[in-house]
Order: structure tokens, then sequence, then C-alpha cells
């Protein structure tokens, strides 16, 4: 009997890690049901192969999951869904205290709520419905090395994946019910536009008279040069792969360069020294 053709959904999936994960696995021979918000993106994934299936998701809103899974249902009729790739998200560079609490709770909800709201949206599909057939799926969250390791001027940010792979956690520890797992992929730095988009605007000039000018300006440089030596996405991709159909996977994959300098050591050492870390490599003033 032939093997049962893979698929999965991914959100955000029009750039970066979502994009490259799209790619690589429509040419494993997966089919693909990429996300996407604007029309004008859509191109680029069907572009991608003939079992690419974009659709149209915001995670902030239910009725677009709803509708995208009702989709991916005629696609599949009755099979389960393989797996769910959790990427959607996004990054705003400040200091927690002048940071707009509406942009704050944005990260939330779209980093954290929105990969919640993504995994009920699909759960019938990856096996809550047990009348479909095949094994089980995967739900896998992308979240970042600042999921464990919170930094300044990410606060937001670190903030939203600490909660997604909570979620994550006890998304796996309840999920067992029906076989379905989650898993957690977070990358350290990685080669993509984001923050070199955010040096071109400039994001830390609102700053400029404030006490964080100076380290947030460093702290900006910093991340762009992180994400010029960065990993590729296409290897943060395979490692997706990995966490969808590996036999005995991982609860938590980090594909993370210079792992052990810029992620083991500062999760072993206590916090203050971290604190002393990050006040030296960024130059922030002291009183």
């Amino acid at each position: 009997m032939a093997e049962q053709q893979k698929s999965v959904v991914i959100t955000g999936a029009t750039t970066g890690i979502g994009f490259a994960t799209a790619k690589h696995l429509a040419q494993m021979g997966w089919r693909v049901f990429p996300g996407y918000r604007s029309e004008d993106d859509a191109k680029d994934l069907r572009d991608l192969g003939p079992h690419v299936h974009p659709l149209k998701i915001d995670v902030t809103q239910r009725d677009t999951l709803e509708a995208a899974q009702d989709e991916v249902r005629q696609h599949l009729g009755n099979t389960r869904l393989t797996g769910l790739v959790n990427n959607a998200g996004i990054a705003k560079l400040a200091p927690l205290m002048l940071q707009d609490i509406d942009e704050f709770t944005a990260h939330l909800d779209i980093n954290a709520v929105g990969a919640l709201r993504a995994s009920q949206a699909f759960g019938d599909l990856l096996g809550m419905d047990t009348r479909l057939q095949g094994l089980p799926g995967r739900i896998v969250t992308i979240t970042s090395m600042g999921g464990e390791l919170a930094s300044p001027f990410l606060g937001a940010y670190t903030a939203s994946k600490h909660a997604a792979e909570s979620i994550s956690d006890s998304l796996r520890r309840e999920l067992i019910v029906y076989g379905i797992d989650a898993i957690v992929v977070g990358p350290g730095s990685v080669k993509t536009p984001i923050w070199q988009k955010a040096k071109e605007a400039d994001a830390a000039k609102k700053f400029s008279d404030t006490r964080w000018a100076k380290p947030s300006r460093a702290f900006l440089d910093g991340m762009v040069e992180g994400g010029e030596n960065g990993l590729e996405p296409e290897e943060v991709a395979q490692v997706v792969e990995t966490a969808l159909t590996a036999r005995n996977p991982k609860a938590r994959y980090a594909p993370v360069p210079n792992k052990l300098r810029s992620f083991i050591l500062p999760k072993l050492l206590p916090k203050r020294l971290v604190d002393r870390g990050f006040w030296s490599q960024y130059d922030f003033p002291r009183v």
C-alpha cells in the first residue's frame, strides 16, 4: 500500500522561516497549506509547486481560521492532517516602560494566543475528530531563543514566546488522549529581513531622548549583526521537518548559533550575572 501523502498547515508562511518551511516540505513531497494575509503574497506561495494550496489566515481572526480549516478538510477528505506549524508572529523593539500597551498586547495576541487559536481550529483534523483516518498529527510552534531567555528591548516579544512555550507544554500534556503531540522549535539568530528592516526604519530613534538611547541602538545593531551571521531559514525548516516526522521527537528543539555561549551558559548562570552581561554588552548607563 502506498504511503499517504503528508500534509501541513503553516501560519505566517510568506517570508522567513515560514516560507522556507513551506518550500522545503513541498520539495519533500508534502501537501502544503501555507498561510498568507495579503493577496500579493499568495502568488509566490503558489509558485512553490502543484501540491501547495495557500490559505488566507489571520491568526487574530477566528473566522479566517475556521474558513481555512474547512478548505483543508475538503482537500484531505477523510484523512488526518499530519502537522500544524504555528509560525505567525511579530517583533517590535521598545523598552517595556515606554512601549504602547496595545503594541505589547498585540505580541501576545499574535504570537501566543494566535498559536492557540490555530491549534484549536485544526485540532479536529489533527486527530480530535476520531472518524478521520491516519495517524494523529503534531503541532509545532516556532518560538525563539527568547522563549527561554528574556532580553532587554524585546520584552513584549520574549514574553509572548515564553507564553507560547507554556501553551505548547500544556497542549502536549493534555492532547495525549488523542495522540496529538505538541513540540517547540526555538531558533536563535536567523537570516531574515526583520531586523534590517527595523534598522532601516530607525526603530531606536523614538528613544533617542531617553536614557535608553545608546543601549537600544547598540541592541538593534547587535540584532542586525546576529541576523547577518545567523542560521539560514532553510536550516530551521529542516529542524521543523524533524519535529514533524521523528519517531521519538524532542519536546523542544533549539537550533541556535554559538549555542554554548549564547544560550546554554546564560540559562545556567545566575540571572544577576546575566543582567551584568547585558548591561556591559549594550553600554547601559548606570546610576
